[in-house]
């Protein structure tokens, strides 16, 4: 009988184990993951007002549920957790699908000022990510600029245009909830260092923005006009035509009357961030061309924006994991259809989904092919990694370690706890935000 771990609960973790019990009938997979809750970036990722992707998590809680599934919470491998020679010991294979875990920084003056935070941070504060920690993102913040034009960027622009009565019937924590409701952003500016059908984000999270309540979309039209495509999108992909059709709409005046000004700038390169009260006070830009061949080039030309909150929204980068392999300059680990490379050679047993696989590309659903890729060339290799015999059940020996797993009822005892709170604020389900009470709640597995 083939045993495997699988690091990882997010898309790319439970994909595999979806295509390891569909394509194995005797596997047994055990799903580790790093917090004591499940479903990785749609928890933890996707916007709280957006339900109707968050309701992915009823497909994933369908994989963990199956009976030859074992959800293990609260296990950290590498540093200061379970080595990965460990883990191979215990299992005939591991895969693991640890995403990209941190942001792509500017790399200009300023970065590190208080009030300067990568857009991740902000989302996983507003999301209860139990790392996350209560900055006063917002605490006397009128204007803030948000650097990337990408759906990251603007999940977090409408965060900050949103209103406390919109998000109450999210499962928002209530610390982030009565932050925002408390918000006096006014001015929210959403940069890109090119033109705007080069931005990255899709239409329909593109339209959310002219949604909002009290809340007006305004595009520079002498701004966006300096891309060719802007002015004539017939030659764009069509995905890239409907976000040019949609900002032109944006070029007119903005809505009388609102209380929030959503600015979508184009064509500027952030330079440096400029201190005021020891912390960020203005971000300065430089004006950028086209340079002809897709990119952009410096015209010396220079522009102030004052912001007493900036979100960088750049992009992810794999990290290294103790113990495995690791090309920095892709941020993946090296492989073979899913095998991992150690110098150059496949080592057995060892493999990779997701992210850590790819890098930071595509959408939920690409993890589906990316995992059954990575199971396939598993089960091609199980014959000879079943030879070796295993020393019993690995969750014997992880809890003889002083490894003490969230199982499923745990998790299923957190979800319980989370209602309960929802209800004592007159709200729904509302996420718990901490270590200390998500592992409190994990324990109470009767209550």
């Amino acid at each position: 009988m083939l045993r495997v771990a699988v690091v990882g609960s997010g898309p790319s973790g439970c994909y595999t184990a979806q295509s390891l019990v569909q394509l194995d009938p005797q596997v047994r997979v055990d799903v580790l993951d790093r917090l004591p809750c499940p479903y990785g970036l749609v928890r933890y990722g996707v916007a709280p007002d957006h339900e109707k992707i968050k309701s992915l998590q009823n497909n994933l809680r369908a994989v963990l549920e199956h009976e030859r599934v074992r959800f293990l919470g609260a296990v950290r491998v590498g540093p200061d957790g379970v080595p990965p020679a460990r883990l191979r010991e215990l299992y005939h294979a591991v895969v693991y699908c640890v995403g990209a875990a941190t942001d792509r920084r500017l790399g200009i003056p300023g970065e590190e000022l208080p009030g300067s935070w990568s857009a991740t941070e902000f989302v996983s504060w507003y999301s209860a990510h139990p790392d996350a920690a209560d900055t006063g993102f917002l605490r006397g913040v009128r204007s803030a600029v948000v650097v990337g034009v990408g759906n990251v960027a603007v999940d977090v622009t409408r965060m900050l245009a949103r209103g406390a009565g919109e998000l109450s019937p999210t499962d928002m924590p209530h610390g982030a909830l009565t932050a925002l409701a408390a918000s006096e952003v006014t001015d929210i500016h959403m940069v890109g260092r090119r033109g705007p059908s080069q931005a990255r984000f899709t239409t329909k999270e593109l339209r959310e923005l002219a949604t909002l309540p009290d809340t007006g979309v305004k595009v520079d039209a002498a701004e966006a006009a300096l891309d060719p495509e802007f002015t004539d999108p017939a030659a764009l992909s069509p995905p890239r035509r409907r976000n040019v059709e949609v900002l032109r709409g944006w070029t007119g005046p903005a809505r009388p009357g609102v209380r929030r000004l959503i600015r979508l700038r184009f064509f500027l390169r952030p330079v440096e961030l400029l201190g005021r009260d020891g912390r960020v006070g203005a971000v300065r830009f430089e004006r950028t061309a086209p340079d002809g061949r897709g990119g952009v080039t410096g015209t010396g030309r220079f522009e102030v924006i004052e912001a007493r909150l900036v979100l960088r929204s750049v992009g992810y980068r794999g990290v290294p994991l103790e113990g495995l392999p690791f090309d920095a300059a892709t941020g993946t680990v090296p492989h073979l259809a899913g095998r991992v490379l150690r110098g150059g050679a496949v080592a057995p047993g060892e493999y990779v989904a997701g992210w850590i696989k790819r890098g930071p590309t595509g959408v939920i659903g690409t993890n589906r092919s990316c995992a059954k890729e990575t199971v396939t060339s598993l089960l091609e290799d199980a014959p000879s990694l079943t030879r070796r015999n295993l020393p019993g059940d690995p969750l014997t020996a992880l809890r003889a370690q002083g490894v003490d797993p969230v199982a499923w009822r745990g998790w299923q005892a957190i979800e319980r706890a989370e209602a309960r709170l929802g209800a004592s604020l007159g709200r729904g389900v509302v996420k718990l935000p901490d270590w200390e009470a998500l592992l409190a709640a994990a324990r109470d597995e009767g209550g």
